[in-house]
């Protein structure tokens, strides 16, 4: 019996090291994230380095189904974004603004489809010395391989972030041409952050925001604003995953357990939390935009864009995840079916 007890003590422990090695895959304020963990798979020779503030686009830099890291993508084949590509790939006139710790310019399948970039901190660099905004801009572009990518950083080198940054962020990603806004990220509220989510979507730009890890249904922003879309995060049997957030004020639910993404200087590896699950929708959401026209004569689309999303998901146990999972072929076939004859 007192093996069976140290048994189950040790068990225990390893769950709890196991959980807290999870629990903050997402960007918070005046707080580091450096608890969330990855796993380097392999790495790619190294492209050459540019100190350029912009790149253009490349027409061979574009995903295909037979990527040999592609597979390892649950995520992007459970929200059906291969059958969505036999609709749309994307266009290269969208552009997803990464709200993060930047996007490295090393990594070679992202660096050609960076079109700007900006820092907000006080890094010497706009670049990704922490991981994770690269991370968030290969499941981005993995999912919409036509579009573009805006890097924007609001958060430093060591994960931290704060709403005013983030809110100057949200401003200059619309004022210079971004449809899309990913925030992967995690906040309190703040009257500037309500005011530039408020002034993007007036725009025309649709906000994808992670719902948080907090693991309950307390409210997190900017995700709990009306003018973003929440994002909770799921795992391979389409349950939540661990730590996600929920609630009424969720509007989706993504992928977001043991996601696999590009990571700095060409690795990759894998990620788990809400982070993941928001970049799969900008990745659905940038699709949608490509095919979306202006139903109601409001001058945009980031409306029909949302409904699209909101009103194709697959449904799926649990409360608080909102209208389901998120299906990239459904949410273009809708789309793309409001504009036929």
């Amino acid at each position: 019996m007192k093996k069976l007890r140290y048994l189950a003590i040790v068990l225990t422990l390893v769950e709890v090291i196991l959980v807290a090695a999870l629990v903050y895959d997402v960007l918070l304020p005046r707080e580091s994230a450096a608890a969330y963990s990855y796993s380097p798979v392999y790495d790619m020779a190294r492209a050459d380095n540019s100190d350029s503030s912009s790149y253009g686009p490349s027409a061979q830099a574009t995903y295909s189904p037979d990527d040999s890291y592609l597979a390892e993508r649950w995520g992007v084949s459970k929200i059906e974004a291969p059958q969505a590509w036999q609709i749309t790939r994307g266009d290269q006139s969208i552009i997803v603004a990464v709200l993060d710790t930047g996007i490295n310019k090393d990594t070679q399948d992202l660096a050609d489809r960076v079109v700007a970039e900006v820092n907000f901190t006080e890094s010497p660099t706009s670049d990704d010395l922490y991981g994770h905004g690269t991370h968030m801009a290969g499941t981005i572009a993995a999912i919409a391989p036509e579009c573009r990518l805006m890097n924007v950083k609001v958060a430093n080198d060591l994960g931290r972030c704060e709403p005013s940054v983030v809110a100057r962020g949200i401003i200059w990603a619309v004022d210079h041409g971004a449809k899309v806004i990913n925030l992967s990220l995690s906040m309190i509220a703040s009257p500037n952050l309500e005011e530039a989510v408020n002034y993007a979507w007036s725009r025309g730009a649709i906000l994808i925001a992670a719902a948080g890890n907090k693991g309950g249904s307390e409210p997190s922003y900017p995700a709990y604003y009306d003018n973003c879309l929440a994002v909770a995060g799921t795992n391979e049997n389409n349950s939540l995953a661990l730590l996600s957030s929920y609630g009424g004020w969720v509007d989706v639910a993504a992928p977001g357990f043991n996601i696999y993404s590009e990571l700095p200087e060409n690795q990759y590896g894998y990620k788990t939390g809400t982070s993941a699950a928001g970049a799969h929708v900008s990745g659905v959401a940038a699709l949608v935009c490509s095919v979306a026209e202006d139903t109601n004569g409001n001058g945009a689309v980031n409306d029909e864009v949302r409904w699209a999303i909101e009103n194709s998901c697959t449904s799926i146990a649990g409360d608080g995840v909102g209208q389901g999972l998120v299906n990239a072929f459904q949410a273009v076939t809708e789309t793309v079916s409001l504009f036929s004859p």
